[in-house]
């Protein structure tokens, strides 16, 4: 057939996933991705063949996919998430040249800033920045500059990757350049394990948040100039009227 789907899974939970997302993994032959995001899909397809990889091996996942397809096979690709959010979209097309005959389509996911912001509330209700701290492929001094000019621009954000074994200082350097600018009161919040067991949230200030350990599987909302705390649920005004 040689089709790949690059599909965005959302958190993990089936019901959180399109239905075209859940279409295309039904008509897959094959279904590629990280091995952590291949697990969460293995229960709910459990005749499709997989082939996964581990973390830092993206390049690797994406030319097995597009040999795959090329080879004529239904190949899903598979992204937690949204497939272009920090996902494989943009790798499968920087390699596709390589790849003769393989048509490619791209299946939105839901993206940890809006399922995360569901269950805070409504963090994100006026314009905002997505910000990841990893720096495996951006310098840190690009990503101080991005937290400066979106705290300066006074926008809401969403912070990927806020923290691992390796880099478990990483939330409490952007809190402190975001402090530069920011009020230690700000309103932010952050969600863990969004769509799966052991989901939590919880709503604090900025200078709480700069305290707090987080991990991989956390995202991180910082409110704007507007953002309150409303009876525990983080919410980002838009201006409307109110009579």
């Amino acid at each position: 057939m040689n089709r790949l789907n690059v599909i965005g899974i959302g958190p993990g939970k089936r019901t959180g996933m399109t239905l075209e997302a859940d279409e295309a993994l039904r008509q897959a032959e094959i279904i590629v991705g990280y091995s952590k995001y291949v697990d969460l899909v293995k229960p709910y397809y459990p005749d499709k063949e997989y082939l996964d990889t581990g973390m830092t091996r993206e390049t690797e996942r994406c030319r097995a996919a597009l040999a795959l397809a090329a080879g004529g096979k239904n190949v899903a690709l598979v992204c937690s998430g949204d497939s272009v959010v920090y996902g494989m979209a943009g790798l499968i097309f920087e390699l596709a040249g390589e790849y003769e005959g393989v048509e490619i389509s791209v299946i939105p996911g839901v993206t940890a800033a809006l399922s995360g912001g569901a269950i805070l509330g409504a963090p994100l209700g006026h314009d905002f920045a997505v910000i990841s701290l990893s720096d495996l492929l951006t310098p840190w001094e690009t990503i101080e500059k991005r937290l400066r000019c979106a705290a300066e621009g006074d926008l809401c954000m969403s912070l990927y990757n806020p923290g691992s074994h390796k880099r478990a200082d990483y939330l409490r350097k952007a809190c402190d350049i975001l402090l530069e600018t920011l009020p230690a009161s700000t309103v932010c919040g952050i969600a863990a394990q969004i769509g799966r067991e052991g989901e939590s949230v919880r709503v604090l200030s900025l200078g709480e948040l700069r305290d707090t350990p987080v991990d991989m599987f956390t995202t991180v909302f910082i409110g704007n100039a507007m953002t309150r705390d409303i009876g525990g649920k983080m919410v980002t005004p838009r201006g409307y009227r109110l009579d």
